[in-house]
Order: C-alpha cells, then sequence, then structure tokens
C-alpha cells in the first residue's frame, strides 16, 4: 500500500492522505483539518513505519500583495515547521506551485472549483470541518487535490 499526502500549508489548511494499491486503486482517504501540530506528528509518525512507500506533494507558496506581514510571518513559520517535519521523518516531499497541480485539474483561483473538482473526484469524501459545518471546506479539498496529484505526478 503507498500513501499519498497533500499539505495546504495555510492558517485554514489540511493535510490529506490517499492511500493506494501497487495497482493504483484508491483504497482509503483520510483529511486532517485545522492545523494541529501534535495530529500532524502523530499521522506522519504512523505513515512512516517503514510498510507503504509515501510521497507528499506539498504547496509551494509566496507572499500575496496586500498580506499582512503578521499573517505572513505565521504562515511562513507553518510552511517551515510542515517542512521539518516532513524532513525528521523521512517522507520525500517536492514542493508544487497552485498554478502547477491546479492546472491538472483545471481549477482557478476561485476556491469554489477547487472544491466542485474535489467532490466530482471523491464523491463520498466529507469536506465539511466539523459535523455542525454547512458549507464544504476549501482548504480540505486542495489537500486532497494535491494528495491525489501526488499520486498521478510523483
Amino acid at each position: 500500500m503507498n500513501a499519498y499526502i497533500g499539505i495546504d500549508a495555510g492558517k485554514n489548511g489540511a493535510i490529506a492522505v490517499i492511500f493506494a494499491d501497487d495497482h493504483k486503486s484508491i483504497k482509503q482517504v483520510e483529511i486532517y483539518s485545522p492545523f494541529d501540530e501534535k495530529e500532524y506528528i502523530r499521522m506522519l509518525s504512523d505513515l512512516n513505519n517503514g510498510d507503504e512507500e509515501v510521497v507528499c506533494c506539498l504547496e509551494k507558496v509566496t507572499a500575496m500583495p496586500k498580506q499582512g506581514v503578521v499573517s505572513m510571518f505565521n504562515f511562513g513559520m507553518n510552511f517551515g515547521w510542515i517542512q521539518g517535519v516532513l524532513m525528521a521523518k523521512n517522507i520525500p516531499y517536492e514542493l508544487v506551485t497552485p498554478q502547477k497541480w491546479k492546472k491538472e485539474f483545471s481549477i482557478t483561483s476561485d476556491k469554489n472549483t477547487s472544491i466542485a473538482v474535489a467532490k466530482r473526484l471523491f464523491p463520498t469524501v466529507n469536506l465539511k470541518q466539523t459535523d455542525r459545518c454547512k458549507k464544504d471546506h476549501d482548504g480540505m479539498a486542495e489537500a486532497l487535490l494535491m494528495a491525489e496529484y501526488a499520486r498521478r505526478k510523483l
């Protein structure tokens, strides 16, 4: 069984894992959100037990115009922390720009297109952050699509 990880490192991000057998048929999907250091470490430690081949697609993002200094600093802290955990757990990862992975799925910058594509590709996966949520979570959808990108391309 192989594990393909997609990580949206933003404040509203998520981490998704697709488990697939050697023939690439999907067996299981897991999504974690919101960002939680202990949960991410536990999940990544469980994946790195030697039984699976693990690969990760980490979104390579840059500062956006008019983004606040504090929010950009916090984002950079999360991004660096995630890279450090991946390296510590010996999980290979590739930094992929949003333009590159979104092109694979014909997604625009509108977050709703990510949700629509994720629901089309994974109709049984719940994209709501909690049971009380009424709307699907775009960070979960994008993490799931990055995991699918890893499964297809990495």
